[in-house]
């Protein structure tokens, strides 16, 4: 009893919430998208979470289904509103870290500073600034894999394609920025995401726990992105003991060393590079090899030093 009773009363301050925010549409499609989040968050995330499946619905028009944004896909919010998204979407987050399209509403609800920051490197580096200019994306439909396939081992684009193969993941993954609103900030963000899965081949880092935190560090150090300190800080916190002594000793201390001292890593047209061999490009951009071989092996990993 007393379970139905909580469910009801935080369906209540949910569409409370929501309508409060702006007038509602598609409800019924909204409900039944809240029930289904609600069984795989518990209920303290659950209620943040509803405003944050709520404001992604609300960037399409239903009745003549046109975007009402900056750029296709935006969602305006207020401060009050975004402040609530990052509460929101922390929570969840933090109860499950591999809920990417949760990660990705708390980097762009905190982000604008560190946006700006980076935006004015990219526009301060003269291939950063051709990439602000000509807007590539990293896709599937973008990337010629039989090409890069038949690059020598070693080339970057071959490495980079065995990343994609060995850790199974792809680019098209990434989901598209809605909460930034400024258009060209949001082009940084959404470079941010695509150019992550290029950071792991350059640091040399798989996508077990270990592996993502040690990027996560790099990526602190060199965007200053609270979504990044926040994974940085939280990250080891999952970590066994032996996976934490050697990010304390070693990996840590030089992903963090490295983003500080890297280029920009924004400001690569990667797109251009996949023919350079990955010693010359980590060389080129500041970055030293890592100090220990990480193999994934599911969803442990193997250490080398």
């Amino acid at each position: 009893m007393n379970d139905t009773v909580m469910t009801r009363h935080h369906f209540r301050f949910i569409f409370g919430i929501m309508r409060m925010c702006q007038p509602p549409h598609n409800i019924e499609m909204l409900r039944s998208l809240l029930v289904s989040s609600r069984r795989s968050t518990g209920r303290g995330a659950f209620m943040f979470e509803a405003l944050c499946v709520r404001q992604q619905h609300r960037g399409v028009n239903s009745v003549d289904g046109q975007y009402d944004g900056l750029y296709p896909g935006h969602i305006p919010t207020s401060p009050i509103q975004k402040a609530l998204l990052a509460v929101g979407s922390g929570v969840a987050a933090l109860q499950d870290p591999y809920r990417h399209d949760m990660v990705a509403v708390l980097g762009e609800t905190t982000g604008h500073l560190a946006l700006m920051t980076l935006r004015d490197r990219m526009r301060g580096d003269p291939e950063g600034y051709t990439i602000l200019t000509e807007r590539p994306r990293i896709r599937l439909s973008t990337l010629d894999l039989s090409k890069m396939a038949s690059l020598p081992d070693g080339s970057f684009g071959r490495e980079y394609l065995r990343f994609l193969e060995d850790n199974r993941v792809t680019p098209d993954s990434r989901v598209n920025v809605k909460f930034v609103d400024n258009e060209e900030l949001a082009y940084v963000m959404q470079r941010y995401r695509e150019v992550h899965d290029l950071l792991h081949t350059l640091l040399g880092m798989p996508t077990n726990m270990l592996g993502e935190v040690a990027v996560k560090w790099f990526e602190a150090a060199q965007t200053g992105l609270p979504m990044c300190i926040l994974g940085a800080v939280l990250g080891p916190l999952r970590l066994s003991t032996s996976r934490l002594e050697p990010l304390v000793t070693s990996l840590g201390p030089w992903a963090v060393r490295n983003g500080r001292q890297a280029r920009c890593v924004l400001s690569i047209f990667y797109e251009r590079r996949w023919e350079q061999s990955l010693e010359d490009l980590r060389e080129e951009l500041n970055i030293e090899p890592p100090p220990l071989t990480i193999t994934a092996t599911s969803q442990k990993a193997t250490l080398d030093s």
